[in-house]
């Protein structure tokens, strides 16, 4: 199929940007790496009247470092990052990032784009979530900043309005003692995840003194829970509790359940060896 016919604009400035989804009346989509977006508008799932291309915004085309965070513009694309030299900072995205489809959809796939899709089995909501990130959104109000925990909704919806544009993501840095773990099953690689998980283990005076461990692919949003003090059993019983997902021709909620199980503690014994000193 094609896409609906649409309007086609192309700000010079983020406020553009905003203005022109605000002219759009709510009808209007920002494009951004367009490997999300595309595939929607040529099955006709959306039918917007304006398509706002946010590529020109070179005020979002960025990596930094700001105190203890990185920070993340909303054109940065997610291979430009999986390489990026600051990106050694926040090692758990370094885990995730190969992850994400596939080398070519990477280069033109954004950091921020993923994110504010939503989509339930993407890795970065996911590590947004593992890590208490915070998002940045630029509105006709002027901006606004939400945390990772409050910003994902449901399945495809986020805090992110039809007027609105995610500026930025901020990772927290990886502080001393931390480690991390990332895995994730899928038919194929580059294919969405049936089931996956991120987490992450505080070492201090040789015990595990946070854990936490994120689910996604498994119910309509990234799923954190704080599994510090829990063996690996209750850990396990857990991580079955957290697939709220029906059953699809890829395997049933069953079968969910003893893949993130099994991830989660497998991934928690990584992170934590990371966390000691060993290798991850």
């Amino acid at each position: 199929m094609k896409a609906a016919p649409f309007a086609y604009v192309r700000p010079a400035t983020l406020d553009d940007a905003v203005a022109e989804l605000v002219r759009s009346a709510g009808e209007g989509k920002v494009l951004a790496g367009g490997q999300s977006l595309v595939p929607i508008l040529a099955m006709r799932l959306a039918r917007p009247s304006t398509v706002v291309d946010i590529g020109a915004l070179s005020e979002l085309d960025f990596v930094r470092r700001d105190g203890d965070e990185l920070v993340i513009g909303a054109l940065v694309r997610q291979r430009t990052l999986e390489g990026h030299p600051l990106a050694a900072a926040v090692p758990l995205l370094r885990l995730a990032l190969p992850w994400i489809g596939h080398r070519e959809l990477r280069s033109r796939g954004t950091v921020c784009g993923s994110i504010a899709h939503a989509d339930p089995a993407a890795e970065l909501p996911a590590v947004a979530c593992g890590l208490g990130a915070s998002l940045e959104i630029a509105g006709p109000h002027g901006r606004r900043t939400v945390a990772a925990a409050e910003f994902f909704h449901g399945a495809m919806a986020t805090s992110v309005g039809a007027e609105d544009v995610l500026a930025t993501v901020r990772f927290p840095m990886a502080r001393p003692g931390e480690g991390f773990g990332f895995a994730e099953i899928a038919r194929r690689h580059g294919d969405f995840a049936l089931a996956g998980v991120a987490t992450r283990v505080r070492v201090s005076n040789g015990r595990a003194a946070e854990a936490v461990l994120t689910a996604f692919g498994v119910s309509d949003r990234p799923v954190t829970r704080d599994v510090t003090g829990l063996g690996d059993d209750e850990v396990a019983d857990l991580a079955r509790d957290l697939v709220d997902t029906a059953g699809d021709t890829h395997g049933s909620r069953e079968y969910r359940q003893r893949l993130v199980a099994a991830l989660a503690v497998r991934e928690l014994a990584r992170a934590r060896r990371a966390a000691e000193g060993g290798t991850s």
